[in-house]
C-alpha cells in the first residue's frame, strides 16, 4: 500500500486500485485523478470539496463515494453513484477492506451543533492505516499507521499526543496542518515526536509513505 499525503487532510491509497479519503478545498485537486472510490470524513469544506468531486465523477463513470448518510444530500446531484456509510460498517472499495468508526465530530463549542465525523481504517490485507476525520475516536483494532490531527478549533495538542498513545501505532503522521505556520508546526511536531510513544513524522504535501 502507498499512500500519498496531500494538502491538509487529504489522502491517496494505491495498491490494486486507487482510494482518495476528504478531498477537500485546501488540498490538491489532482489527488483525485484516476480515483476508483473516495471516502468522505464529514461535510466540512476542508474535508469535502464538491466542485472538485463533482469534476472527478465526471471524468470517472465508475467512481463511487461513500461517506455519512448526513453528508449525501450535499451530493445528491450524484444519486445512485454514493454510498451510505454508518459506524461500524464494514466495505471493500478500490481493492480495499475499510472499516467505520465513531459516529460525532468532536465539540467545537457548545453553541455549535455537532455534525456527523466518521474515522476510517484501511487494510490491502498487509497493512492497516487510519484517519479518524475530526475526532480522537480510537478503532477497536491494532493500526499500522496513524494519521494524527495537529492543528484545529475543535482540538488541543494534548488531545493528539493521548490519541496517538490511545492508538499505539507502529508510526505516525499528521494531519489536519494546513492552518498552522512554519514555525507552530514546528513546535507542535516536538511535542508529539518526544510524548506520543511512536514514530512520528510531519511530512510536505505529495509525500508518498510506502
Amino acid at each position: 500500500m502507498r499512500v500519498t499525503k496531500y494538502t491538509h487532510s487529504c489522502l491517496r491509497f494505491q495498491g490494486d486500485g486507487v482510494l482518495v479519503v476528504d478531498p477537500g478545498a485546501f488540498s490538491e485537486r489532482s489527488a483525485l485523478t484516476g480515483a476508483d472510490a473516495v471516502l468522505i470524513t464529514h461535510e466540512h469544506f476542508d474535508h469535502l470539496d464538491v466542485g472538485a468531486l463533482t469534476a472527478a465523477l465526471g471524468e470517472r463513470p465508475d467512481l463511487t463515494v461513500y461517506a455519512h448518510a448526513d453528508v449525501l444530500p450535499q451530493l445528491a446531484e450524484f444519486d445512485g453513484r454514493t454510498v451510505a456509510v454508518e459506524p461500524g460498517a464494514e466495505l471493500e472499495a478500490a481493492g480495499f477492506t475499510i472499516r467505520a468508526y465513531g459516529g460525532q465530530h468532536a465539540v467545537i463549542h457548545d453553541d455549535i451543533p455537532r455534525i456527523a465525523n466518521l474515522g476510517y481504517l484501511i487494510s490491502d490485507g498487509t497493512d492497516s492505516v487510519y484517519t479518524p476525520g475530526d475526532s480522537f475516536t480510537v478503532p477497536d483494532a491494532e493500526v499500522a499507521t496513524l494519521f494524527v490531527p495537529l492543528n484545529a478549533p475543535w482540538m488541543k495538542l494534548s488531545e493528539a499526543i493521548d490519541f496517538v498513545r490511545a492508538v499505539r501505532p507502529e508510526r505516525a503522521f499528521a494531519l489536519h496542518d494546513h492552518l498552522l505556520t512554519e514555525t507552530g508546526a514546528q513546535v507542535s511536531d516536538g511535542h508529539l515526536e518526544r510524548l506520543g510513544g511512536t514514530k512520528y513524522a510531519h511530512v510536505a504535501p505529495g509525500t508518498t509513505i510506502g
